[in-house]
């Protein structure tokens, strides 16, 4: 195993950052002040770390990427805040993920195991979970919150303070403004509920019968002008965590459209 670092000598690393033993830095990059890379970061080349950056075992930063920046806000008076990103997390070309503000708590999170593909951003203060998948051009708003597992298509738009639920599918092209409920599929500007995100319950291994419970609670609790029941004590795990999430949205979940009249 290496006792020292690679790194190539046309990169840029500041004296206060913490670089693991086995960590690859490639051509032209830069390591900003007091940022730490895990045990097998590799940094591909022409990636720019920021400030306060920390990430984790094993994840990948492609060519051109930018992580760690400040934060796109005005309100942003140039304070020490974070940005964490979890294992093996793969961050690809041109991607851009900022550091938090003050006033969002002062810290950015990237799960692990997370996709972030080609042009893609993570928004200041956003909290990211694992296993997430952020297609080309994908974008997040500040202080967005994304659930275990969740898609969004490319060129998907999520406004700030909007959340994005668990195991749900944001499809391409989509601009999302209101909140999607856990397991749901939505599509279009401004974004409307098509569904269970069938596909991906079935990836995540979820049984038929548990499939068909989530599938009819959607239909009948996100239908246009319905309100959502209380939780009971009977619920599974899954309808728990639909319904505690629905009910405790602030900006308003997407459902289904009106039928035609």
């Amino acid at each position: 195993m290496p006792t020292h670092p690679s790194i190539h000598p046309t990169a840029i690393v500041s004296a206060t950052a913490s670089i693991s033993s086995d960590v690859q830095i490639g051509p032209y990059c830069v390591v900003g002040d007091a940022s730490k890379l895990e045990a097998g970061v590799t940094l591909i080349s022409h990636v720019v770390i920021g400030e306060r950056t920390h990430l984790g075992a094993g994840c990948v930063a492609h060519p051109f990427s930018a992580v760690g920046g400040p934060p796109q806000d005005l309100k942003y008076e140039g304070e020490s805040t974070d940005l964490v990103v979890g294992a093996n997390t793969v961050i690809r070309e041109h991607a851009t993920l900022h550091r938090g503000t003050r006033g969002g708590g002062g810290v950015t999170r990237v799960g692990s195991r997370c996709l972030i593909m080609a042009g893609a951003h993570v928004a200041h203060d956003c909290q990211v979970s694992d296993g997430v998948v952020m297609a080309n051009g994908a974008s997040l708003g500040g202080h967005v919150e994304v659930g275990e597992g969740a898609v969004l298509g490319a060129f998907a738009g999520v406004h700030q303070f909007t959340r994005i639920g668990t195991l749900a599918m944001v499809a391409a092209g989509s601009m999302v403004s209101l909140d999607v409920a856990p397991y749901c599929m939505v599509q279009g500007d401004r974004a409307r509920l098509l569904g269970p995100n069938l596909e991906g319950l079935r990836r995540a291994g979820w049984s038929d019968s548990s499939i068909l419970e989530v599938r009819r609670a959607v239909r009948q609790w996100l239908s246009p002008g319905v309100c959502l029941p209380k939780a009971g004590t009977e619920q599974s795990h899954h309808l728990k965590l639909l319904s505690d999430f629905v009910s405790s949205s602030e900006r308003g979940v997407c459902r289904f459209r009106k039928p035609n009249l």
